[in-house]
């Protein structure tokens, strides 16, 4: 395909696709949901008052399908104090709904937070989580802390990380205020790991946590975290990655049913670009905090493959782009694709990526990739809808955590039989060849000895022996066989 010949898409995938001529300023990467008029698709003030109602009216009755459309329309739950309401609900939070004197629903816990979990055992990756912490700044560039519950007068700027600092805020303050905001991320980890010893930590852990620091009140933010870990992003806190890439093959298969020209464009090319994205929610790459909050409205509303979904779709929206690119260069596609494009237009993604989880959902895909490369013990398949999420225990997670180690250990087992043969397909080849030879030497030889009358046709009267003839073989072959019942067993 010639690097200029770019073949019209299938779909209207090309939603998403944008020319980046336009400033990367904060007014452009987000408008206001209060402003006076409808402005790039955001509800003016009277919509927004109507969709706080409804928002607080469906957390009420703890309706998650409603939350769920809520979630996908512009502007998502609109501001940190209903995401305060509708997350938990969305979790499975069993938290006090508002009262008729008007206390907000978090209040009852602010005083309440449990802090048992620190007579437990260390966690084994306690050392790399206290790593991740040190480095870990809280605040998302280019936005002032938005939580009401930590008071922290700085912003972090998007080019080296340093606060910038209030006038009226010394240095000293700004220090110990950070390392409070770092004791308080480590303790929402902690206390997750502590509790659910059997969960593998993994870099990347601490920025989803961080959003959750910063929307929740303390006594919240653990549970939902944790709950989180074990019914929703369980399949990264495996021992190993290899359920998080089975995620990942799911990519190419979304793009071969959406877009089969763009597929094969980039079919030399390992998904493994959207690794960090999928893996953090998108937390690790979107440094906006308004812009990753409202992400995580519809992330947590949805089904977990819908992450999933998204970054295809963000794949689809940058077909231009990667057309430029010749397939013969899957580094520099792989560079392209493993970060997100600038700006990145939330309402738009969240649109086009519902149209394609529509159009081809999971169970609809080509291949392999999700009928058996997917554990029937994921994520993707355990939580297949966020109200039955919801309503699953810890404890069940928990048996799936169990269930997908087993599983995967009996997929690791299979591909190491797979890759055994394989290797012996050669020498089982010429084992074969050498019965088959040896059958035949021993007939002719009998032949040979043996007249038509059945007398001797000559002196000596030897007349072979098959068991000799086929010894060695034989022993090759039970050397194979005993291979691959020692893999299987």
């Amino acid at each position: 395909m010639a690097e200029a010949d770019s073949p019209p898409p299938v779909e209207d995938s090309a939603i998403m696709d944008e020319e980046h001529s336009g400033s990367n300023t904060a007014e452009s990467r987000s408008t206001p949901v209060n402003s006076k008029h409808k402005v790039d698709g955001h509800p003016a003030d009277e919509e927004v008052l109507l969709k706080k109602k409804a928002i607080r009216d469906a957390c009420r009755r703890r309706d998650i399908q409603e939350l769920e459309s809520l979630a996908q329309s512009p502007a998502g739950f609109v501001t940190d104090e209903l995401r305060q309401e509708a997350w938990p609900v969305l979790l499975g939070l069993p938290i006090r709904r508002q009262s008729e004197a008007g206390e907000k629903a978090h209040e009852a816990y602010l005083d309440t937070e449990d802090v048992s979990w620190k007579r437990l055992p260390p966690h084994k990756d306690e050392g790399q989580v206290q790593l991740d912490v040190d480095r870990a700044f809280v605040y998302y560039p280019d936005c002032e802390c938005r939580d009401p519950f930590i008071k922290i007068p700085t912003t972090i700027s998007s080019v080296n990380k340093n606060p910038v600092l209030n006038n009226n805020v010394t240095s000293d303050q700004n220090d110990d205020e950070r390392t409070k905001q770092k004791t308080a991320l480590s303790n929402v980890i902690l206390s997750v790991l502590r509790r659910n010893p059997y969960l593998h930590y993994f870099q990347g852990y601490h920025d989803i946590a961080q959003v959750f620091l910063l929307v929740l009140p303390a006594a919240l933010r653990g549970p939902a975290v944790s709950r989180l870990s074990t019914l929703r992003i369980r399949d990264f806190m495996l021992p190993n990655l290899t359920a998080a890439i089975a995620q990942l093959r799911l990519i190419p298969a979304i793009l071969y049913a959406a877009d089969p020209p763009l597929w094969a464009h980039l079919s030399q090319t390992e998904p493994f670009f959207a690794l960090s994205g999928t893996l953090t929610m998108y937390a690790h790459d979107v440094q906006s905090l308004g812009e990753i909050t409202r992400l995580f409205d519809v992330l947590l509303a949805r089904e977990p493959v819908f992450s999933v979904y998204m970054f295809a779709q963000i794949v689809l929206g940058r077909r231009t782009e990667l057309f430029d690119t010749p397939p013969s260069e899957p580094e520099m596609l792989h560079s392209i694709l493993s970060k997100l494009p600038q700006p990145l237009d939330l309402e738009a993604l969240i649109t086009a990526t519902a149209r394609l989880y529509e159009r081809h959902p999971p169970e609809s895909l080509p291949g392999s990739a999700w009928s058996s490369g997917i554990s029937e013990f994921s994520v993707l398949k355990t939580a297949r809808q966020t109200a039955d999420c919801a309503g699953q225990s810890e404890a069940v997670g928990a048996y799936y955590f169990a269930e997908h180690v087993r599983d995967l250990e009996r997929r690791e087992r299979r591909a190491r039989v797979v890759k055994t043969l394989w290797a012996y397909s050669k020498p089982a080849g010429a084992v074969g060849f050498a019965v088959l030879f040896g059958i035949l030497a021993y007939w002719m030889r009998r032949s040979t000895v043996f007249g038509a009358g059945g007398g001797v046709a000559g002196g000596g009267g030897h007349t072979g022996s098959l068991s000799g003839v086929l010894a060695v073989p034989m022993r090759a072959l039970q050397a194979v066989f005993s291979q691959w019942r020692g893999l299987v067993s």
